[in-house]
């Protein structure tokens, strides 16, 4: 699936985006991890969401490229990543979510026609712990989609800045 950048209503009409944004999580799932995200209608509870990695967009297109859960996913993500037990992947579990939330986001991005190289992506920063907001500087539309990984909720979501 393939939108145009360059089509100015394309770039205003972020929603049409929300099925990129699914695909884009969903093959990456698969590709590293081996695992099939199944999209559900429900976020998790926020109290179980401590674990936030996050990629930042700038060029074309601004905005941050998240994906929540709970550490006990992340350490699931992690073992599934490295190929090592749960347990052992928990110390991991910074470096392999943020590789993951890094790779959505290039996904993402390179499956919408003139973003590819007109967008750069940031180092991935990942937040462990509950007990956080984050609040956007600008206009914002955001795009959210929550996925069953693993018998785990987690929720993959875009900040487009206008």
């Amino acid at each position: 699936m393939s939108l145009n950048a360059s089509n100015s209503s394309a770039i205003e009409n972020h929603q049409s985006w929300h099925p990129v944004l699914e695909l884009s999580a969903q093959e990456v799932f698969e590709t590293m991890l081996g695992s099939h995200l199944e999209a559900v209608s429900e976020p998790p509870p926020e109290e179980v969401l401590d674990v936030t990695a996050m990629v930042g967009l700038a060029g074309l297109l601004c905005g941050v490229l998240t994906i929540r859960c709970s550490s006990r996913a992340g350490a699931r993500m992690a073992s599934k990543m490295l190929g090592i037990d749960a347990e052992k992947a928990a110390a991991e579990i910074w470096d392999a979510m943020g590789e993951i939330c890094n790779m959505v986001a290039g996904n993402f991005k390179n499956k919408i026609s003139g973003l590819g190289d007109g967008c750069m992506l940031s180092v991935p920063t990942v937040i462990t712990g509950g007990d956080y907001s984050c609040h956007s500087m600008g206009n914002a539309t955001s795009l959210q989609v929550n996925f069953l990984f693993e018998e785990e909720r987690i929720i993959v979501g875009i900040e487009i800045h206008s």
